[in-house]
C-alpha cells in the first residue's frame, strides 16, 4: 500500500472549510494529489494529462484574492474530463485525430469552475469522443477498475470516476449522454449527476440546442456532488438553454434532512433485461428507505419507446457533430462512432419526427408519473463490471444486444425525459464490485433528489468505502 497524505481521505466539504480557515493551502492539496497520482496511476491509467504548472499559478491567484472572494471551491483541485477544453492544456477527445491538441479556449463550464474557485491540475480519460460505455482509445489506453484491476471502469467518464475512487481527485467533472455520468460511478463505487439540460452551461457544439448531452460533477458521496454542482450552475448567453442558479444551493438541499413520503423502484423500466444480483442488490437498498417511513412501491413510467427513439436521436447527434471528421478522418475512427455517423446520415425525415414525437410522449407521462411518486429508483447499470478487454456489453440474462449502446437503456431512458439522475452505492456483489442505484427526480427537482439521495446514503452506511488502492484481479 503506498503511503498517502492524509488529505488524500478527506472529503471535497472538509477540505473546503480548511481552505478558508486557511488550514491547508491549494498547493498543499497539488502537493498531495502528484504524490498520489505517481503512486496509483500506472495501476489504472485514469490521468493521462497533467497540468501542474498550470495549476500552481491558479493557486497562486486564488490565494492572492480575499478568503470571502475564493469561491464555494475556495481552491480545491478538479479534474476535467478529456472531452471538454482547458486552455493550454492537450485535450485529445480520446482520438488520434487530435492526440496533439493543445486547446486555444476553455469550455464555459471550465471557467465557471475557475470562477468559483476550482483549480485544474489533470483531464481524466475517455474513449474516443465518449462513444461506448467503457473507457479505452488508442491515445491513451485503457483505464481499468480500481476494485479489480481485470474489470472495465465503464464510461465515458470512467477515468473521472476512477480518479475519485482512488484518491487522485476529490471532485471531477464528466458529462453524460447515455450513462457516461452514472456507469462509470456505478461502477467504481462513487457518485455521479447528470443534471437537469440546461443546468450547467457549457459550450455549445454544432448542435446548439442539444438536451440529450449534458456536463457535471462527480464526486465520493453526495454532499461532495452537490458542492461541485453549485460551483458549476448558471446561465451564461452563450449557451442559449442554460438555466439561472437556483437562489439555494444544492449543499444546503442535500443537508436539509427533507424525506419523500413515497418513492417507486424497478429493476429494469420495463426495457431491458438485468443481472439478477445487481436486481437483489439495488432492490434491498431501495426498500430500505422504508426505515425512514417511506413508502416503497414497484412501478415505473412507460418507457417502451425508448430504444428506438434514443438510437435515432443519438444517431442524429453523431451525424451532426462528426460528419466532417467522417469525410476527412474515417481511417482514424474507431468502428462504433463509423456506425453511430453512418446510421445518423441515413435516418430519413420521417425517423426523426418519429423519435421527436416518442420524446415528447414520455416526457408527458414520465411528468404525470412524478405526481404520484417523489421519486424513481433503479439500477444504474444492469451489470457489475465487466473484463477491460470487451469492447462493450454484448448480452446480459440471456438478451443478447444487437449493438453497442444497447446495454445502456436504464440509463438513456433516463435521459430522454430530461430527468436529473444520481447514481450513488447501492452495495457489492458476492466478488467485491460496486453496484450503483440511481435515484431519478422530475425535471428541475435536483434539490429533492440530492435529500434523497443523502438520506439512502445515510441508512446505506456506504460512505467512506472510497478511495482504495487499486486492487489487481484477474
Amino acid at each position: 500500500m503506498p503511503e498517502t497524505n492524509p488529505l488524500i481521505g478527506q472529503t471535497a466539504t472538509e477540505l473546503v472549510e480548511l481552505l478558508r480557515l486557511g488550514a491547508v493551502t491549494p498547493h498543499d492539496c497539488l502537493d498531495a494529489l502528484e504524490a498520489r497520482i505517481a503512486a496509483v496511476d500506472p495501476a489504472v491509467n485514469a490521468l493521462p494529462t497533467l497540468c501542474f504548472e498550470r495549476a500552481r499559478r491558479a493557486a497562486d491567484a486564488v490565494l492572492a484574492k480575499a478568503p470571502a472572494e475564493r469561491g464555494p471551491l475556495a481552491g480545491l483541485p478538479v479534474a476535467i474530463k478529456d472531452l471538454t477544453e482547458v486552455k493550454g492544456v492537450r485535450t485529445t477527445h480520446g482520438s488520434p485525430i487530435f492526440a496533439d491538441n493543445i486547446s486555444a479556449f476553455s469550455d464555459i463550464l471550465v471557467e465557471r469552475l475557475e470562477e468559483n474557485g476550482g483549480i485544474i491540475y489533470a483531464k481524466s480519460n475517455t474513449p474516443e469522443f465518449g462513444a461506448g460505455a467503457n473507457t479505452f482509445n488508442e491515445v491513451f489506453g485503457a483505464t481499468r477498475n480500481p476494485w479489480n484491476t481485470s474489470r472495465s471502469a465503464a464510461g465515458s467518464s470512467g477515468g473521472a470516476a476512477v480518479a475519485l475512487a482512488t484518491g487522485m481527485a476529490w471532485l471531477a467533472h464528466g458529462s453524460d449522454l447515455g450513462g457516461s455520468l452514472r456507469n462509470p460511478a456505478s461502477f467504481c463505487g462513487i457518485v455521479g449527476l447528470r443534471p437537469t439540460p440546461g443546468r450547467v452551461a457549457h459550450t455549445p457544439g454544432n448542435k446548439v440546442d442539444n438536451r440529450l448531452s449534458v456536463e457535471g460533477p462527480m464526486a465520493r458521496n453526495v454532499e461532495d456532488c452537490a458542492l461541485m454542482l453549485d460551483a458549476m450552475v448558471g446561465e451564461d448567453a452563450r449557451d442559449a438553454v442554460s438555466l439561472p442558479a437556483p437562489a439555494a444551493s444544492f449543499l444546503a438541499a442535500a443537508r436539509s434532512g427533507w424525506k419523500p413520503l413515497k418513492v417507486a423502484y424497478s429493476p429494469d423500466l420495463g426495457i431491458t433485461p438485468v443481472d439478477p444480483e445487481v436486481a437483489a442488490i439495488t432492490r434491498a437498498a431501495a426498500h430500505r428507505l422504508a426505515e425512514a417511513g417511506v413508502i416503497v412501491e414497484e412501478a415505473h413510467p412507460d418507457f417502451s419507446e425508448a430504444h428506438d427513439t434514443f438510437q435515432t436521436l443519438r444517431a442524429l447527434g453523431f451525424a451532426v457533430a462528426r460528419k466532417g471528421l467522417l469525410e476527412t478522418h474515417r481511417g482514424k475512427l474507431k468502428p462504433e462512432v463509423i456506425w453511430n455517423i453512418e446510421k445518423g446520415l441515413n435516418l430519413k425525415a420521417e425517423d426523426i419526427i418519429r423519435a421527436e414525437i416518442q420524446r415528447a410522449t414520455m416526457i408527458k407521462r414520465a411528468f404525470a408519473f412524478f405526481e404520484t411518486y417523489d421519486l424513481l429508483l433503479c439500477p444504474a447499470t444492469i451489470v457489475p463490471a465487466f473484463p477491460v478487454e470487451q469492447r462493450y456489453l454484448e448480452s446480459c440474462n440471456g438478451v443478447v444486444f444487437d449493438n453497442y449502446v444497447g446495454w445502456l437503456a436504464i440509463v438513456y431512458a433516463i435521459t430522454l425525459v430530461g430527468s436529473p439522475s444520481i447514481s450513488i452505492p447501492a452495495g457489492f456483489t458476492k466478488s467485491g464490485l460496486p453496484v450503483g442505484l440511481q435515484v431519478v427526480a422530475r425535471p428541475r427537482a435536483e434539490a429533492p433528489m440530492f435529500a434523497g439521495a443523502k438520506l439512502l446514503e445515510d441508512i446505506l452506511g456506504l460512505k467512506g468505502s472510497v478511495p482504495i488502492d487499486p486492487r489487481p484481479g484477474n
